[in-house]
């Protein structure tokens, strides 16, 4: 039976060391997972006993996280280590990176996120080496680019497949260019994510990269897995019947065409009418965000009505991950996610594209 893996959580808030601490014991591994809330009793903890895994916060009293890294890489080099913080600085991350953590990671904001770090937790835990990358039998590459972004992270991603090499660069959540053999940007992306199977090694930042590729990495993985279905349906009777216009071509869906333009991460089409679906790319769930558009809109109506201000035509909202942007029209509603990196004049320029894009 393999022994019991252990977990180390070092953050000064004692209450999310309470909440983390019960989330990371109901892994499957069920490991032991011991909690304190300074650098220096982490330090002594390690050296009375083995751990497996180190997950830190950066931003504490006295001996901050990068020097509890420092020293615990130094001292422990065979330990995983985890950064979960919420300074989301460039320079703390590649200082980070420089001593050799295994991911760094803005603190969860909502369950999906959640969802995604405990996955990412359990696959540092795993040990066997059955295909897949980073040792992880259960985890795609695609899974693992999604943990990159969804983290913010910058770094570039060395995958090897056989006697193939490719290199994807990933900026603050972005990726921006991609390049195996005499391949480069999308089509070079398009043939990484192709690999079953391989090695991956996460390689420092370059900012100064030239960028090539302005897909959103939601838009990039989705062309890439239909670019996958379409290679691999051998038989032509079992490739999915697409709907055909006027001139034969098939019909791309307004989702579909808006999710096309540059800086576009995500969109939900919602018909007001309740009763009729919504379009959608990029979004895996549409009912909680479309529970919210509708209650958004609703309240902004119902503020209007009070301050005679007239009626709401769009709500524009900015965040740490991503900004949010919904219309009103005549009919329906639409919920467009843009890329974080997009300046408030190009969110503007980006949505009359969206919007010329949705009414024609």
């Amino acid at each position: 039976m393999p022994a019991t893996q252990k977990i180390l959580l070092l953050d000064d808030e004692q209450e999310l060391l309470d909440v983390y601490q019960g989330l990371l014991k109901s892994l499957p591994q069920q490991p032991d997972v011991r909690a304190c809330d300074s650098g220096a009793r982490a330090i002594a903890m390690l050296e009375s006993e083995p751990f497996n895994l180190l997950i830190s916060d950066l931003n504490m009293p006295r001996m901050d996280g990068l020097q509890v890294l420092s020293i615990v890489r130094r001292r422990f080099p065979q330990i995983r280590i985890v950064v979960m913080t919420s300074v989301m600085d460039e320079q703390y991350r590649n200082r980070a990176y420089s001593l050799g953590v295994d991911l760094f990671w803005q603190k969860p904001g909502n369950e999906q996120e959640i969802k995604l770090f405990m996955e990412c937790i359990q696959s540092l835990l795993e040990r066997e080496e059955q295909g897949g990358f980073r040792g992880v039998q259960s985890k795609s590459l695609v899974d693992l680019i999604q943990l990159e972004c969804m983290s913010q992270n910058s770094t570039v991603l060395k995958i090897t497949n056989g006697q193939s090499e490719g290199r994807i660069w990933i900026l603050n959540g972005e990726i921006i260019d991609s390049v195996v053999g005499d391949m480069t940007g999308e089509e070079a992306f398009k043939r990484i994510i192709s690999w079953k199977g391989g090695n991956f090694e996460g390689l420092p930042a370059e900012t100064a990269r030239t960028r090539t590729i302005f897909n959103s990495y939601q838009g990039l993985l989705l062309d890439a897995a239909q670019s996958i279905d379409e290679s691999q349906a051998s038989n032509p009777a079992e490739m999915p019947v697409a709907a055909e216009g006027e001139e034969g071509r098939a019909r791309v869906t307004p989702a579909q065409a808006i999710g096309r333009i540059q800086g576009v991460e995500f969109v939900l089409d919602l018909p007001v009418d309740a009763q009729k679906p919504p379009e959608t790319w990029g979004v895996d769930n549409p009912e909680p965000l479309s529970k919210w558009m509708r209650a958004t809109v609703e309240s902004f109506r119902q503020m209007g009505e009070q301050f005679v201000a007239g009626q709401v035509q769009e709500v524009e909202g900015r965040g740490l991950h991503r900004h949010a942007v919904v219309s009103v029209g005549r009919d329906k509603l639409l919920c467009v996610g843009l890329q974080r990196s997009l300046s408030p004049e190009q969110i503007r320029e980006t949505m009359k594209n969206v919007l010329a894009q949705w009414a024609s």
